[in-house]
């Protein structure tokens, strides 16, 4: 594992925690932010002794989005922006690839959250924000447009109107608009941390392995498949799940009223 400048990585309890940390920044996105992210996710996801992943900042902010002295560079030069490589499919994108990894990926949001760090919650499977904390998508009042597929993840999370409404508005809202509109699910502010540790630890510690890794290729594949698809590949995957030892595991512990210890097999 490569020694991190500009994040945290901490597992406990069966979650590693990814911290952004750049808190004098609020933690503001840089290559090098981006290249330890991709890392520590590497190496949460191949971890057998992890089974949920948060990603959450430091100090006030979670991300303010770009560094933006480094923008403001770009803003006076006439050379081109070079992306980081990525590939054809739809998960091999320069941050998509967030949605092809098998464990529960959640965002604790707990502060502000904006731009590029926006678009990075957006390909987590559940979105934890700290009350009073406030996002914006805030391209179209920097000049530019909806990165990072952003335009195709916002509208299927929360619908075409909304969507639209936080690109080109570029306006900053609150976490309990944020939830109104189903984007985040907000969380007292005090013991933030704490509220989304416990419920990672839920999920690493109550759920199958297994099944979740299956129900989130499900979720993921529901985008570009019919009702007949996701029901055939349904349909197919139980057989197999009988056969699991976490489905026997799931049905004793149910029977005798304690916690599952599932092996992921």
């Amino acid at each position: 594992m490569m020694k991190y400048t500009e994040l945290l990585y901490a597992v406990d309890d069966r979650v590693a925690t990814i911290t952004l940390n750049r808190p004098d920044r609020m933690n503001a996105w840089t290559p090098t932010m981006e290249a330890e992210f991709r890392e520590a996710v590497g190496v949460a996801s191949a971890d057998d002794g992890v089974r949920a992943i948060v990603v959450t900042g430091a100090g006030r902010g979670f991300c303010a989005g770009a560094d933006m002295g480094r923008l403001q560079g770009r803003a006076t030069s006439s050379a081109p922006i070079a992306a980081p490589p990525s590939g054809d499919g739809d998960f091999d994108q320069r941050y998509s690839y967030l949605l092809a990894v098998t464990k529960p990926l959640i965002a604790g949001i707990n502060g502000a959250v904006a731009g590029v760090g926006l678009c990075v919650t957006l390909y987590c499977d559940l979105r934890y924000m700290a009350a009073g904390a406030r996002l914006s998508t805030a391209f179209a009042r920097r000049g530019l447009i909806a990165e990072h597929g952003s335009a195709w993840m916002l509208p299927r999370l929360i619908g075409p109107m909304n969507a639209a409404d936080l690109l080109m508005s570029g306006r900053t809202i609150d976490a309990a608009e944020a939830e109104s509109m189903g984007l985040v699910r907000t969380l007292h502010a005090e013991n933030f941390a704490a509220q989304v540790q416990a419920r990672a630890a839920e999920f690493a510690n109550l759920s199958s392995p297994r099944s979740m890794r299956i129900i989130k290729q499900q979720l993921r594949n529901a985008a570009f498949e019919s009702l007949a698809e996701a029901t055939r590949f349904a349909d197919a995957e139980i057989p197999k799940c009988l056969e699991t030892e976490d489905f026997k595991e799931g049905v004793a512990s149910f029977v005798e009223k304690r916690k599952p210890a599932f092996t992921g097999r």
